[in-house]
């Protein structure tokens, strides 16, 4: 199996007061954590890559635990969670989907059993390209007020063989939610959509 192989981390956090309406005393605050780590399969095809995901497990771990600490440390705290990830110009879009299970288990776990399927997106680009990760609740899939995405890029990844891998959490909805649907606090938790 290849090694995972990280050339940097950077870790993001804004705070929002608000969007022009009523000023929040306490801000919803919105993070993002991404890796750039070696593609092992850039520049060629490789028939079985599954291997791969497992090793990225511990990394989720690490990325996860990263952002939870940088958004104060709290899992209760944190409503909202997406991942995605930018696969270099040697790779494909395939080896993005590699990302699925290592981070979406990884915040799930570390969230405490977190109910609702964690939203993806990716994409191939290269370096500086940008790309919105898709945000919805912890719990329900159908809390309107939390559906969102924050959008990230970095100036000098990936590079053709490079991977960025991406996780976002946020402590609550958009900043001045108002159109209605099911609220966070009539979640039943059953099936991690309502």
């Amino acid at each position: 199996m290849p090694d995972v192989v990280v050339r940097k981390f950077i870790v993001q956090v804004e705070e929002i007061f608000h969007e022009g309406g009523p000023v929040r005393t306490q801000p919803v605050k919105r993070g993002t954590v991404m890796a750039v780590v070696a593609n092992p399969y850039a520049g060629k095809y490789v028939e079985d890559i599954q291997p791969f995901m497992e090793d990225l497990r511990p990394l989720g771990l690490e990325m996860a635990t990263k952002l939870l600490a940088a958004l104060g440390g709290d899992a209760a705290t944190i409503e909202g969670y997406g991942k995605g990830a930018i696969v270099g110009g040697g790779g494909e879009l395939e080896h993005g989907a590699l990302w699925h299970n290592p981070g979406g288990y990884a915040m799930r776990e570390l969230l405490g059993d977190a109910k609702a399927i964690v939203p993806s997106s990716k994409k191939v680009g290269g370096p500086g390209v940008r790309i919105d990760i898709p945000v919805t609740h912890v719990n329900a899939s159908y809390v309107r007020s939390h559906f969102d995405a924050i959008e990230v890029g970095i100036n000098d990844a990936p590079r053709n063989n490079e991977l960025v891998l991406i996780l976002a959490m946020t402590t609550g909805s958009r900043v001045h939610a108002r159109v209605g649907g099911l609220d966070a606090k009539d979640i039943k938790g059953e099936d991690g959509l309502r």
